[in-house]
């Protein structure tokens, strides 16, 4: 079995929140998380958004950069960047067998009393290799929550919570102040903490958790002046600090939310230089915002005539996100092929998505969870408007192919384990960006 098979093989375990045994784990390899400083990106959508806006900024002013998001498209080794290029299968490979070296060890011992998760693993992979690399600075996505994200165990210069919205409940609770108190803990003594545009509620109660853990909290748009029109679906923003002005730039990913996202990253940049980090000009920052590259989020692909709108809308604040980007950028009715997990709210994920197809292909991903076909169509059936065709194809790609013959837009949405697998596919076919 290779490193790569045996970190899969962990996939078994499933979820399991909590620190305890990534402390162990990280000791045992001596702590690679305390040799490099790193920014915490939380939120429930926008963060791997402010995470690519970020480092892409962090590395145009000079910094040797890392950068670790969950989770990947096609490749493992996605989940993990060093100066903007993702670690190659060898690189990786090497840092699993290290950290599967001290997971066997710690096991036979009794030190951990049980096998830790894949994303356990991967993470102190990420951190192994950022601390070999000797990368300046890390930015870390939380993988889920915040609170218990094996993420969690490192203590950043800088964190900040992008957004709350509903998702995955099911570990988050089923409010927006439960989720919004565990995204809120990451916050930490003397770290300051950058929070987006959340509901009052789920301020209330990040504002509550930051003061109790001693984190100073800097919420993005207080005393800031943005302008941020819409020109063919992209925000081009001029931000105004009291330290600095940014724009007009047009930011490189698409969607009106992204100018929350922008300011966020804007923020963030400003807060790591005020606390001792290296400076970032104007002009990196800028480029962070025009350059970032973040893909399957409102990415066009084509080929010829042909044209996929691909977007990891797997939630309800994605699927609003997606729905007003077809609005403003006049997407004409398109052909949706879609699939979602089984523990998904069906009528929040898909209702604003249906709503603007003309035709719509339910099919599976490639996982466990998927909902199945039949079942989807059915719940589809219910959302759509009278004289919508619905269909089921269980086999993904055919899935696509059925639909790039109807003479409309193809819209791409809905899980990552869906949508992953298909643009790896579809751009080895011959699909390149718009």
């Amino acid at each position: 079995m290779t490193p790569v098979e045996r970190l899969f093989a962990l996939e078994q375990f499933g979820i399991k929140l909590g620190l305890d045994a990534m402390r162990v784990l990280l000791a045992a390899l001596g702590d690679p998380c305390a040799s490099f400083p790193a920014i915490h990106v939380a939120g429930t959508n926008g963060k791997g958004s402010v995470s690519a806006m970020t480092e892409r900024a962090l590395r145009a002013a000079g910094l040797r950069t890392g950068r670790y998001t969950s989770p990947h498209l096609a490749r493992v080794e996605e989940r993990i960047a060093l100066d903007g290029q993702d670690v190659d299968p060898g690189r990786f490979s090497d840092a699993l067998v290290t950290v599967f070296d001290a997971v066997d060890a710690l096991l036979a011992c009794g030190d951990l009393a049980a096998p830790p998760t894949f994303f356990e693993v991967s993470t102190a992979a990420a951190f192994v290799m950022f601390a070999d690399a000797r990368v300046d600075i890390a930015v870390v996505e939380v993988g889920l929550g915040g609170r218990f994200d094996a993420t969690n165990v490192i203590t950043p210069v800088v964190g900040a919570i992008t957004s709350i919205d509903f998702d995955h409940e099911r570990h988050l609770g089923t409010t927006i102040g439960a989720i919004a108190g565990e995204k809120a803990g990451i916050a930490k003594r003397g770290v300051p903490l950058v929070v987006g545009d959340v509901p009052d509620e789920a301020w209330r109660v990040i504002a509550q958790a930051a003061d109790a853990a001693g984190a100073p909290v800097i919420r993005a748009r207080d005393g800031v002046g943005i302008d941020t029109p819409l020109v063919d679906g992209h925000a081009h923003v001029t931000v105004s600090t009291r330290d600095a002005r940014y724009g007009p730039v047009r930011l490189a990913l698409g969607g009106a939310h992204q100018a929350g996202n922008a300011l966020v990253a804007v923020r963030l940049l400003e807060t790591y230089a005020a606390v001792g980090g290296r400076p970032v000009p104007p002009a990196a920052v800028e480029t962070g915002l025009a350059e970032a590259r973040w893909p399957a989020r409102l990415e066009w692909l084509t080929r010829g005539d042909a044209r996929v709108l691909i977007d990891a809308a797997h939630n309800p604040a994605g699927a609003r996100a997606l729905a007003s980007y077809l609005d403003v950028s006049h997407t004409p009715p398109m052909t949706l092929v879609t699939s979602v997990m089984a523990d998904k709210d069906v009528t929040r994920v898909l209702g604003p998505l249906v709503a603007r197809a003309r035709r719509v292909i339910v099919t599976r991903a490639d996982s466990p969870r998927a909902a199945a076909v039949e079942a989807l169509r059915a719940d589809v059936a219910r959302l759509a408007a009278t004289g919508t065709r619905i269909d089921a194809v269980v086999d993904p790609y055919e899935a696509v192919t059925i639909a790039l013959d109807d003479d409309a837009p193809v819209v791409l949405a809905g899980s990552i384990y869906l949508i992953g697998p298909l643009r790896a596919r579809l751009v080895a076919e011959g699909f390149g960006p718009a």
